[in-house]
């Protein structure tokens, strides 16, 4: 069945000899499957994943666990096939290793891969978010934060995978993640990149304040740092970001933590008016396309939000102030940025470093040797440059 290029998009099929329709969506941006057929408890895991692999999506119409155990099985296969994919790719290359860049890309490939696969099981929503399968769990409360409430007004179509990880973030965002820094919970929205590498926190908690009266945000995503900058005595902070989630996010984060007084929210890209004498960015440490918009957090193409901020910050701080700009130097050790040039664009931009705090990696991945991209992790420094305008 092909797919009707009308808006917004949806999935056709055809089944007890009639033509149906259901509308799609997909918070990653992925468009509907072209070809899709219904599924149920009968279906093998090994047909399901030959269609799979076709790009047929498979709509759901058994119990929901089998939905889920068959998911499952489709992952294993997919690592199965990924190992002898790279058996056999290490054969044929025997005595050439895989250069850091290679392995960051090759990574990326398979990633997207595997969400592909994967992203063919369909699941149908009624209105108000039930799902109208056996056993079925109830996901009223999550699709309703990451869908908002507009979205539940009729029935839709939405990948298994996908609606694991609105229930997933749901859990995040009911339960949070401890910064021990700031001795409390945030609790990250779905869609906005969740502080549980809290080692760069560590660093805004420990670097000296140039002025405790100004400070500006930039970026806030779950307003952690200006958090953070509050608890240290921060009078006023005035935090920025493009994303609505992420402004509601941190309003909810701030007013929870009693501190929503001393920070002003506003939907800005990158600098609000005027100066400060402390301005702070945290932005996305890798240089690459993101392969959909949730992935906004974690890549900066062409490093646009870095090269802004440092192009930006000498005329928005005021005289004598600092710019606080945290980095990782993970894209270095892939080998997507050259270990020259972000020392070559704090020059460029007229500033000058008045200091650097830096500080290893705690979370899981730093120390798994099984991890594709150990050799870069093992490596990486995570820094706090303190950064201001040349005289």
């Amino acid at each position: 069945m092909t797919i009707s290029q009308d808006f917004p998009p949806h999935i056709a099929w055809q089944a007890d000899g009639a033509q149906h329709t259901l509308p799609w969506h997909s918070e990653a941006g992925n468009a509907p499957p072209k070809r899709v057929l219904e599924a149920d408890d009968r279906i093998a895991a090994d047909t399901a994943y030959k269609l799979a692999c076709e790009g047929t999506g498979l709509l759901w119409r058994g119990d929901f666990q089998n939905a889920r155990q068959l998911l499952q099985a489709l992952g294993r296969r997919i690592d199965r096939a990924r190992e002898r994919a790279e058996a056999k790719k290490k054969g044929a290359d025997k005595g050439t290793a895989e250069q850091p860049a290679q392995a960051f890309h090759h990574h990326r490939q398979m990633q997207a891969q595997r969400a592909r696969i994967l992203g063919m099981l369909l699941i149908p929503l009624d209105a108000g978010f039930s799902i109208p399968l056996r056993r079925a769990p109830d996901v009223r409360d999550a699709c309703a934060e990451a869908y908002g409430p507009q979205l539940g007004k009729q029935p839709f179509a939405v990948s298994l995978r996908e609606l694991q990880g609105l229930v997933g973030a749901h859990e995040w965002r009911k339960k949070g993640v401890e910064i021990n820094a700031l001795g409390a919970r945030i609790h990250p929205y779905y869609g906005v990149f969740s502080p549980v590498r809290g080692e760069y926190v560590d660093l805004v908690a420990q670097a000296p304040l140039p002025s405790a009266e100004l400070a500006f945000d930039i970026g806030v995503g779950s307003g952690v740092l200006s958090a953070m900058l509050a608890r240290r005595g921060v009078r006023k902070v005035v935090a920025t970001d493009m994303d609505e989630r992420a402004l509601a996010c941190a309003r909810e984060n701030l007013q929870g933590l009693g501190l929503l007084a001393q920070v002003e929210l506003r939907k800005a890209d990158l600098f609000p008016e005027g100066r400060a004498p402390l301005i702070v960015c945290n932005p996305p440490w890798l240089p690459a396309r993101p392969s959909s918009p949730i992935e906004h957090a974690v890549y900066d193409p062409d490093s646009r939000m870095l090269f802004g901020f440092l192009n930006g910050l000498a005329e928005h701080l005021a005289p004598g102030g600092e710019g606080w700009l945290i980095m990782s130097d993970f894209a270095e050790h892939l080998g997507l940025r050259a270990p020259t040039m972000l020392a070559e664009a704090i020059a460029a931009a007229g500033l000058e470093v008045a200091g650097r705090i830096d500080t290893k990696p705690r979370h899981g991945k730093a120390a798994d040797r099984d991890d594709p991209l150990h050799a870069a992790r093992s490596k990486e420094t995570t820094s706090l440059w303190r950064l201001k305008a040349r005289a």
